[in-house]
């Protein structure tokens, strides 16, 4: 009797869920010091870091590390805001901070709030030029910029564009001027990868 109930006790312990451990720090003055580590919630199953620059009247850099569902390895570039992420599924992987891309070569358009004819140099992984058009509140924008494929594959099942292109290819992605809310859209398309 005594052999069924520590084998029953080993079997409970050998098959009780496994809490992923993650760094988590929300280094919005563009440091992650004084980083921590927390036990996952159930139903994240991956590690993250990302690294959020945005250059416009004021330059700002934001690390974040946390626990997520689902993450996606890859980078967006939209001329005055870049977004990288990197994504894990081991304790404690998330130690170090999201890499910082260096230039590739690829060029895409960018809109900035005059116009979408600007030219931005892609970073890293960045292989693809995006366009993207969303209406809001009764108004469209539109954004242009680089992106990895991992960030277009995760973007193109988004049911908020009103058109979404993912394109290879130098400045495939047209150079047409806009006059909508450019600075709205940035701010929406980061907040959605910063939150899925």
């Amino acid at each position: 009797m005594d052999l069924q109930i520590s084998v029953f006790l080993l079997f409970i312990l050998f098959t009780a869920g496994h809490s992923l451990s993650c760094y988590e720090c929300n280094g919005l003055t563009g440091s992650c010091a004084g980083q921590t580590v927390k036990t996952c919630p159930s139903g994240s199953s991956k590690c993250m870091s990302l690294t959020a620059i945005t250059q416009a009247e004021i330059s700002v850099k934001v690390k974040i590390k946390d626990c997520a569902p689902a993450c996606q390895n890859g980078s967006m570039n939209f001329g005055i805001s870049t977004l990288t992420s990197s994504c894990c599924d081991t304790d404690q992987c998330n130690v170090q901070d999201a890499p910082e891309p260096v230039p590739n070569g690829k060029k895409c358009y960018y809109c900035d709030e005059k116009s979408c004819s600007n030219t931005v140099s892609c970073l890293g992984t960045e292989d693809h030029c995006i366009k993207a058009t969303v209406a809001y509140g009764g108004q469209s924008a539109v954004v242009k910029g680089c992106a990895s494929k991992s960030v277009c594959d995760a973007t193109a099942s988004v049911s908020d564009f009103a058109s979404f292109l993912c394109c290879e290819g130098n400045m495939c992605n047209g150079a047409q001027s806009v006059s909508q809310s450019f600075l709205f859209l940035c701010c929406s398309l980061l907040s959605y990868f910063l939150l899925h």
